[in-house]
């Protein structure tokens, strides 16, 4: 089973738009993006990487979130035409969850955009199982040879200049549900979620821009003996081992798919994950792209202490 993982898009789209929909929280996620954002987020980056996953012929691809940037209706549009042109692959083989971006006004909240725009992406095997968040019904489940991709949602509307994410009690009871799953207990778990399950040591950082339940979640995840935590939010890869009682649980973060960035540990890419018919997880790669020649380079993911 060969797993690509990509994530915060970022895709900005104007087209229609007038000026009254930046009367909220958008005027100041606008004015940050083309005070910050504006000249490092490019989305024919983004077309490459997909382009690329689909030419490796993976069995699935794990988008984690971030998708939009002001969660307009034309970024969505245009997100699922990257994802459905550029990528090509059907909902089947693509499991896609929320970012704060996603959700980043009470309009985009409640009118459930993300959900209405990804509805087969978000189809579960366990369908009795999921709850309704912010973003539509989640967890959804796949499950996919030795593999039970599990979705979830963190993606919550917040003040502006806060981009923390949280589950909530009905979520992580459901995701207690569905790791006891007959089911799912015989395959390996890999759950997508945009924040990283390891907050910031600041606590002031950890309000603005961590999961509010991290600690919930990491005590549900003792119970897994083996498995994968993909998340974005970070932009930054970077891998921390949670151990669990039974061994440990690799949570692993992909960066921003349109960054446009010196670092190396932050430039454009995807990851790739192989997990074997055993259920065992092989060492993850990261492929950077390289856009002078739109080549991409194989690299290891640097692993951090928890």
């Amino acid at each position: 089973m060969r797993i690509a993982h990509f994530s915060d898009l970022h895709l900005l789209s104007l087209a229609g738009v007038g000026p009254l929909r930046f009367l909220n929280k958008r005027f100041t996620g606008y004015a940050n993006l083309r005070l910050k954002r504006g000249s490092i987020h490019r989305s024919d980056y983004v077309r490459a990487i997909a382009k690329e996953i689909t030419r490796r012929s993976v069995d699935h691809v794990v988008i984690t979130g971030d998708l939009t940037n002001l969660a307009l209706e034309s970024e969505f549009d245009l997100a699922r035409e990257v994802i459905r042109g550029d990528l090509g692959l059907d909902a089947a083989h693509v499991s896609i969850v929320p970012g704060n971006h996603d959700v980043y006004t009470g309009g985009s909240e409640k009118k459930l955009r993300f959900a209405k725009h990804f509805a087969d992406y978000l189809a579960s095997d366990i369908p009795l199982l999921t709850v309704s968040t912010p973003a539509g019904p989640f967890p959804f489940v796949k499950l996919r040879g030795p593999v039970a991709v599990i979705g979830l949602s963190s993606a919550i509307t917040r003040l502006p200049f806060v981009a923390a994410g949280q589950l909530g009690r009905s979520q992580l009871g459901a995701l207690a549900r569905i790791l006891d799953h007959e089911e799912v207990r015989k395959r390996t778990p890999v759950i997508a979620i945009h924040h990283p399950i390891h907050n910031p040591h600041s606590r002031l950082k950890s309000r603005l821009e961590g999961l509010d339940d991290a600690d919930e979640l990491n005590e549900i995840l003792q119970r897994v003996p083996r498995g994968l935590v993909l998340h974005g939010h970070l932009h930054r890869r970077v891998q921390r081992d949670l151990r669990t009682e039974g061994g440990a649980v690799a949570s692993i973060g992909a960066t921003s798919a349109s960054l446009h960035h010196v670092d190396q540990a932050r430039a454009a890419g995807f990851n790739l994950y192989e997990i074997d018919d055993a259920g065992h997880i092989a060492s993850p790669e990261a492929f950077v792209f390289e856009p002078s020649y739109g080549t991409f380079r194989r690299e290891s993911i640097p692993t951090h202490a928890a």
